[in-house]
């Protein structure tokens, strides 16, 4: 999430590779009349939160996908009692975490289909074969339960998890194997019962996994799309093309006075 001032840089250039790389539109989605949401993470710990928006998205992670904002149980609590009564067709609470994909290189790395004592059904083949996609599939399903289970989430099955999908963190120049990463995050919540959608840009989104395929169980993800520097710049982004196929634009960001706000886009 941008929340610093790198991050502003890059929600610019971001929107302005928007603008460039064009594209038809999907058909406008009906932008909400209510006021705007908030996200807050680790970048908010120790300041004053606003009060009472509309609904509110707290990170659960410090930055990267393997760990823990050390605001997090303060900042929930904020978000369960500080919103506003307005009625929001967004959750009132929902949740963010990091992704990424280091490979072998991170400072962990599956080496079978069985993690926390559970064996996964891993569409990719055996990690413990070396199988580079299997083993990518495998991570995102043990960030995905550890943000559940590790991280101090109450009934975590509740939440809509958004995957946090940005060029900041760690990833492949293998495409398909970072898309195995977060169709593995994507099947460990569903697995619990939870609700999941995907945070990026088109840019970024490109960038990190590309064109995928309609049969992938991300399409048809909800789309959270950041990159605005306005709110009514946020109210045309309303209009852009899912991140993948048939998901629909169901909430824009957008940066004021150092903070990320969001506006409902059904």
């Amino acid at each position: 999430m941008p929340n610093s001032f790198p991050r502003i840089l890059v929600a610019f250039v971001m929107t302005l590779g928007l603008v460039l790389l064009g594209g038809s539109p999907a058909s406008a989605a009906t932008a909400s009349s209510s006021g705007p949401g908030i996200d807050v993470s680790w970048p908010q710990c120790g300041q004053a939160l606003p009060k009472q928006p509309v609904f509110a998205i707290v990170g659960v992670n410090y930055g990267l996908a393997n760990n823990t904002n050390p605001c997090l149980a303060s900042q929930l609590a904020w978000a369960k009692t500080a919103l506003s009564p307005a009625a929001t067709p967004q959750p009132r609470v929902a949740l963010y975490v990091n992704t990424a994909n280091p490979g072998r290189q991170g400072s962990w790395w599956p080496k079978s289909n069985t993690y926390d004592g559970v064996k996964v059904t891993n569409p990719y083949g055996s990690c413990a074969a070396g199988t580079f996609k299997a083993c990518s599939y495998m991570y995102g399903w043990a960030k995905a339960s550890d943000d559940a289970k590790r991280r101090g989430v109450s009934n975590p099955q509740s939440y809509l998890w958004w995957l946090d999908v940005e060029t900041e963190n760690t990833w492949q120049t293998d495409k398909a194997a970072n898309v195995a990463v977060l169709e593995g995050m994507t099947a460990y919540f569903k697995r619990i019962g939870a609700r999941v959608g995907l945070y990026s840009t088109s840019y970024q989104w490109g960038r990190i996994a590309g064109t995928v395929k309609s049969t992938s169980p991300l399409a048809g993800l909800p789309s959270w799309l950041a990159g605005a520097g306005s709110a009514a710049g946020a109210k045309a982004n309303c209009a852009l093309p899912g991140l993948t196929p048939r998901s629909r634009v169901t909430m824009t960001q957008y940066i004021s006075r150092g903070l990320d706000y969001n506006r409902s886009c059904s």
